[in-house]
This record gives C-alpha cells, structure tokens and sequence, in this order.
C-alpha cells in the first residue's frame, strides 16, 4: 500500500511539472521585431525603457522614428549587443532586465495628451500639455508621423552646426562628424555653456573653425546629414563637451580632462 501512494505522488508531481506555463517576464514587449516605421504598444514600451536608463530623450509616442532608432542603436552599442536599430528577441530581454516600465503611468500620460520623462523611473511631467493632432478633411485626428528632424531647432541652427562640422571635421570619419555634432548639442544642454546653438559656436576660444574663419565654408551634404543625425539623437561620443587633436592642441589644460574615446583624429573628452 506505502509503495502504491510514492508512485501516485511521484505521478502526480510530473503531471504538475507537465501542464504549469512556462514562466514570463512581466511587461516585456510582445513577440515581434520592432523596427524603424513601426507604431502601436511595442514603440511605446521601448522608448519608455529607452528613456528609463537615459538613452531616449524624445517623445513617447509610439512612433519609430530617427530618434527612436539611434537610440537603440547607442543603447546596443553601451550593452555589448550586435548594432543594428532592431528590437529583437536579444535586445528586448536586455532592455527588459535593465530597466523598468509603468505601462499604466506612461499609457496614462499619452492619453492625458501631455510630454513627459520618464529618466530613471522618475515619473516627472511638464507642466504644460502637447497640441493636439492636426485634423484631416473629415474632421478625423491624424495619425503621428515618423519625421526626420524634431521639434526644437531651427534651419537656422542646422546650416550653423554644419558650417561648424564641416569646417572642424571635414576628412573625419563620418562617426567622427557626427561626434563633433553631438558635442555642439551637448554644449547646449549642458548649464555650463550657453543655452542656443549659435551661443555654443561663436563662445569665444571656443572652436578653432570659428576663429581661422573656416566656419564660413560653403558645407557638403555628408555634414549636413551628419547635423541631422546628431539631432535625431546618434551621439558617438558618448556625451562629450570637448575634443581635441593630440598633434595640434597647444592648450595644456584640454589633456588634463578625462578622455571618453578617440574618433579619427580627434580625442572626446568630458
């Protein structure tokens, strides 16, 4: 009799181990690769996740657009995950136990029609709500569109900071442009620079362009494309506020600060 009731626990305890579902992480995307182009529920999760660890700096909307994918793109490069702007199966379980996502809050926030962050869990709302959409002929609400500059800089600020590209890193790879780019907008962002894109170029001693008179050079396309990439959020510097070419630079204080990289010939640093 004992030996017929251990074979109907031992039965039992398998059947159990048959029929329980697999484990699942809690709010972690769906199934599909998300890709530039994409909208709905999927976008929404990643930019939040992306903007929880400070590598999305734009709008949770939903939409995959250019800021969207260089910051995925700079989040896989940090994490050591193969580089190329998709939320696949590896990128997503990364983001998934680096970060946190409040679908409530954030769901919450877009319906209420206002921008937010989101850095690091820190649920902080403006104070100020977005316009609504634009409606079409039949009074209907037009869906976002993926654009290719955002919000928050002039024509104006693009052909500057590509006179500047252009005329200190013309001959650089173009990583190492855009990198000059990014350090422009880092500048603006930062407290310890001035507040506008112009203020950051013509500070004087600021840029060696500016003072030999190169920044007047007409730009090529590839500078000005790499403006636009800085903007849409690629910042191969790592966050840098200088950088200097160790075979020119005569500043002694420029090598006492802390290097982040080399790009081409020119040293990032913060």
């Amino acid at each position: 009799m004992l030996r017929h009731v251990k074979w109907l626990i031992v039965i039992l305890a398998v059947s159990l181990m048959v029929q329980a579902p697999p484990l699942m992480k809690a709010n972690a995307f769906s199934g599909q690769v998300i890709q530039q182009g994409a909208t709905g529920d999927d976008v929404i999760e990643l930019q939040a996740r992306l903007q929880y660890i400070g590598f999305y700096k734009g709008k949770i909307d939903g939409v995959f657009g250019w800021g969207t994918y260089w910051a995925l793109r700079n989040f896989q490069q940090k994490f050591g995950l193969e580089i190329d702007g998709l939320a696949g199966a590896t990128t997503k379980d990364k983001l998934a136990s680096a970060t946190r996502y409040d679908e409530g809050y954030v769901k919450q926030q877009i319906r209420s029609g206002k921008a937010f962050t989101y850095y690091g869990g820190a649920k902080k709302s403006d104070q100020g709500s977005a316009a609504p959409p634009p409606a079409n002929n039949q009074g209907e609400k037009t869906p976002p569109q993926a654009v290719n500059v955002p919000a928050g800089y002039s024509q104006n600020d693009i052909e500057l900071m590509a006179n500047a590209v252009h005329g200190e890193a013309r001959g650089e790879p173009y990583e190492g442009m855009v990198a000059v780019a990014s350090v422009i907008l880092n500048r603006v962002e930062s407290p310890a620079f001035p507040d506008s894109v112009s203020g950051v170029i013509f500070e004087p001693r600021a840029f060696t362009a500016v003072a030999d008179g190169q920044i007047w050079l007409t730009p090529d396309e590839t500078s000005k494309q790499a403006v636009i990439d800085a903007i849409n959020g690629w910042d191969p510097s790592g966050n840098a506020l200088y950088y200097f070419n160790p075979n020119t630079a005569t500043s002694p204080w420029i090598w006492t600060r802390p290097q982040i990289k080399q790009i081409g010939e020119h040293i990032f640093c913060k």
